[in-house]
């Protein structure tokens, strides 16, 4: 008993969590964010480490990058940047093969997804051994603050068809605030065709292509604060051309 409780132990001691935030004109959300991940991460004491994946933020995003690095360490604060926008699939591609971690979180920058909610998704993917744990806005006590109707109709209609369509069996979709294993990620991202708005749904519908288990997190999504929103009504078009592509192909 003993010795299982050591093994536990060293397990977790080893285990280390590589954050992904892919960035875009994020000056004035940046060093809230990574003071939060900070915080919340040397308060549950797990191994971590921030990787910045800038592409070309014409508002010095990356200098402030740099000077976060500066006051938190270049152990902690990993800048890969990219010279232009290339799209969040490959931002998770080129993190990825940055990441030291054996687990990878993905989330947004923008402050909608708050740290916090991190130390849960560990604890739920200790708890099953999951492969993923997806953050969910529509399950326990999960919501959304600070979208007009519009917004939360859009997000509440795609994640309806997608169920209806595709029985992903997770409930929230369109979310991009997850937990991963590092090789269930890249094997996920090598089979994943979609950008933008669909490439969170397609990576659960692949998921579950290939068996794998996935855990959900009640999560607070929170409007961002700074900034303007990315989704618009090519976005909306985009998800809706995904969604009968992976209809036609899963």
């Amino acid at each position: 008993m003993a010795s299982r409780r050591g093994n536990a132990k060293t397990q977790l001691q080893s285990d280390k969590y590589s954050v992904l935030l892919p960035t875009y004109n994020e000056r004035e959300n940046l060093p809230l964010i990574v003071w939060l991940l900070v915080k919340y991460f040397g308060e549950s004491g797990y191994n971590y480490e921030i990787i910045v994946i800038d592409d070309g933020s014409p508002d010095g995003t990356l200098q402030i990058a740099e000077q976060l690095q500066k006051i938190y360490g270049s152990d902690k604060i990993i800048l890969r940047p990219r010279a232009q926008k290339l799209g969040l699939g490959t931002a998770y591609i080129h993190g990825i093969k940055h990441a030291t971690g054996n687990f990878v979180i993905i989330m947004d920058a923008d402050l909608s997804h708050h740290p916090k909610f991190i130390p849960q998704f560990i604890e739920k993917q200790k708890e099953g051994g999951y492969d993923l744990v997806s953050g969910t806005r529509y399950r326990g006590d999960g919501g959304v603050y600070g979208w007009d109707l519009r917004r939360k109709l859009i997000s509440r209609g795609a994640n309806f068809v997608t169920q209806v369509l595709l029985r992903p069996g997770a409930s929230d979709l369109t979310g991009s605030f997850r937990l991963y294993k590092k090789e269930v990620l890249e094997k996920l991202v090598e089979r994943c065709v979609s950008k933008g708005y669909v490439f969170q749904m397609e990576m659960i519908v692949r998921a579950r292509q290939l068996d794998c288990t996935i855990g959900e997190v009640p999560i607070s999504f929170v409007d961002r604060v700074y900034g303007e929103s990315k989704l618009g009504g090519n976005e909306i078009v985009s998800f809706l051309k995904g969604l009968l592509t992976l209809f036609a192909t899963t």
